[in-house]
């Protein structure tokens, strides 16, 4: 049994929008990582009264958003992380991180290629594309190992999330 288990909330592409279901699934989290097309920087500092945020910058985020960083490697609870908005601009070798977070096409996808875990999020903002609310949460045992990567997913108006 691990020590503890650290929460990663995951998402992107707000686009202006932080919906109460969001932040409720936020505020079980220890640290948010948002993959960008934030919008405003009061979603940001929304976020920021709820957990620590980490956060790249994505195609819809202009002038305001310039000290954001178009890509991002950190390490969190002993993973080694990279965040970008669009996958398609990767132009790094990605062989020593754990897990890879994106957004951009506001469609939830979750990869494990044996080495790492790839991660999009979708979209919790305003529904787009006909596609559905979605968000995730990684889950960590202490040192380092992803226990789990749940989805939360909703329909436009629900307010409960379907894992």
């Amino acid at each position: 049994m691990p020590d503890k288990i650290y929460r990663i909330g995951v998402i992107s592409d707000t686009h202006g929008l932080i919906r109460d279901e969001v932040k409720e699934a936020l505020a079980a989290c220890d640290v948010i990582l948002h993959g960008g097309d934030i919008n405003r920087q009061e979603i940001l500092d929304k976020l920021k009264t709820i957990a620590e945020v980490y956060a790249v910058r994505g195609n819809n985020d202009k002038e305001w958003a310039e000290y954001l960083p178009e890509h991002l490697s950190l390490r969190l609870y002993g993973l080694r992380i990279f965040m970008i908005h669009n996958k398609k601009e990767i132009a790094e070798d990605l062989k020593d991180y754990d897990l890879v977070i994106y957004g951009h096409s506001h469609k939830y996808e979750e990869k494990n290629d044996g080495e790492r875990i790839w991660l999009n999020p979708g979209s919790c903002g305003p529904r787009r594309f006909h596609q559905p609310v979605t968000m995730a949460v990684v889950e960590v045992e202490d040192p380092g190992k992803i226990r789990r990567v749940v989805k939360l997913e909703t329909e436009d108006g629900m307010k409960k999330w379907r894992i």
